[in-house]
């Protein structure tokens, strides 16, 4: 089975819908336990995981021994030939009777009764090992499960951060929107009085469009986002009122680094190789025979009389006297089978199996390096978007004094309207790059909570 690099499941979402909602508040919580109860993939593995649990108990009662009973009523006749035959193909009768110097149509009604037991009751561990290879695939099913439930919460988180920095966005552009009606209505008025250049008001009417496009693409965006947590989510609603007092603030533990014992993925791509080596051994022991415990209970019962072979009239056609066993037997054994030639046909199985062992070793180490590269990542990451978020008040503040005071200067005829835009642009960037900031902060900590395999490290913040 190939996996993808962690990244992969950070940042690509294609999920089906199951649920329908309108705009509803929704905290984080809210939202991963609706996707791991409501998306298709995971609710598929917990079927599969089911299954395996219950091939366990099918591999079990493999050890319990063949049980067959038999009753067969028959009605024909008994000439017999002295001579060597084989029933190839099951091709052949059971007819027994004396082989008489010529063919007659005699023919009565016999019937046989058996039960057979049959127990391969050591079998030098075969059994033991397929028990073993189901209970490794169940782990592994189960872990595949986990560890996809921590993915998928994985993604919704980042889908929920996205969300909420592209509602932060559009509550920007729609204070930059603001102070561009003003900015046009300011510049109109004046324009008017003939206090300004009738420019201005065309230049103040290109920078209220400028901002409305903003807008408009910032609203685009969100809906994106919302569409993209909604089918995450396992529901079709576009339209969030999402918990934003998280975003506010910065995470309190930047620098726990408490990884759990065994990543969920790591843990699978474990599990993948156990069930490889368990088919191995499984396979290894195949080479051994098998020893049985067997036994048979008989009745027969015909309508040919014992001196038949020297009066060929001794027979009856009453069906019920055909059919009543008056002859038993029985016998009991213990026999082993060992088929020399599976040792030359199964090398070449150990051998593939082995190969196969290899690979997934290979794999797994491969996820190992992806997740420590997305570790030293995320700690950079971190250290980035913190640094960020540091700045980025100051910058606001600045954008903002800036943007005050050019206002001010050009309604007192003091400054030209260009200064007054390259203000009005520079607090609308200061803007954004806030909100993008402090999202950032979140998730470059879910990017290490993904990498360590610790999730709690980021929820326990909400």
């Amino acid at each position: 089975m190939y996996r993808y690099s962690l990244s992969y499941y950070l940042f690509i979402f294609t999920f089906t819908c199951s649920l329908s909602a309108n705009a509803q508040n929704l905290t984080l919580k809210e939202a991963i336990n609706s996707a791991l109860t409501n998306y298709g993939t995971i609710k598929a593995k917990e079927s599969y995981t089911k299954a395996s649990k219950n091939s366990i108990q099918q591999t079990k009662r493999e050890y319990l021994p063949n049980l067959n009973l038999s009753a067969q009523q028959d009605y024909g006749t008994i000439n017999g030939q002295n001579g060597p035959a084989y029933g190839l193909g099951g091709l052949g009768t059971a007819s027994s009777g004396p082989p008489l110097a010529k063919q007659n149509w005699n023919a009565a009604f016999g019937a046989l009764y058996l039960a057979n037991m049959n127990w391969d009751f050591f079998t030098f561990g075969k059994i033991k090992q397929r028990i073993k290879i189901a209970n490794e695939a169940y782990q592994r099913d189960q872990d595949d499960l986990n560890q996809e439930k921590f993915q998928h919460t994985i993604k919704v988180s980042s889908a929920y951060l996205n969300l909420l920095a592209a509602q932060r966005l559009t509550k920007s552009q729609e204070k930059n929107l603001e102070r561009a009606t003003t900015f046009k209505n300011t510049a109109t008025i004046r324009a008017k009085n003939g206090i300004i250049a009738g420019v201005d008001s065309s230049f103040a009417n290109a920078e209220l469009s400028s901002a409305k496009i903003a807008l408009t693409k910032a609203k685009d965006i969100e809906q994106e986002q919302a569409n993209r947590l909604g089918i995450l989510m396992g529901i079709t609603s576009v339209s969030f009122n999402l918990d934003t007092t998280s975003i506010t603030r910065i995470p309190s533990n930047l620098v726990n680094d408490t990884a759990k014992s065994t990543h969920p993925l790591l843990k699978f791509y474990r599990d993948r190789i156990a069930v490889s080596n368990a088919q191995v051994d499984y396979f290894k022991r195949l080479y051994y025979p098998s020893i049985s415990l067997f036994g048979v209970v008989q009745g027969r019962g015909s309508g040919f009389s014992t001196d038949y072979i020297v009066d060929q009239t001794a027979f009856t056609s009453n069906y019920f006297n055909g059919i009543n066993p008056v002859r038993g037997n029985y016998l009991v054994g213990i026999g082993a089978s060992w088929n020399l030639t599976t040792i030359l046909r199964n090398k070449p199985q150990v051998r593939a199996q082995q190969y196969i062992s290899e690979g997934l070793k290979n794999e797994y180490e491969l996820v190992n390096q992806q997740l420590n590269a997305q570790l030293t990542l995320a700690d950079a990451k971190l250290k980035n978007a913190f640094s960020n978020y540091n700045e980025a008040p100051i910058q606001v503040k600045a954008a903002a004094e800036a943007y005050l005071q050019k206002s001010t200067l050009y309604k007192n005829g003091l400054t030209n309207l260009v200064d007054l835009t390259q203000a009005l642009f520079t607090l609308n960037r200061a803007e954004t790059d806030r909100d993008i900031a402090y999202t950032n902060v979140w998730q470059a900590l879910l990017l290490k909570a993904a990498a360590l395999g610790n999730y709690e490290l980021f929820i326990t913040e909400f």
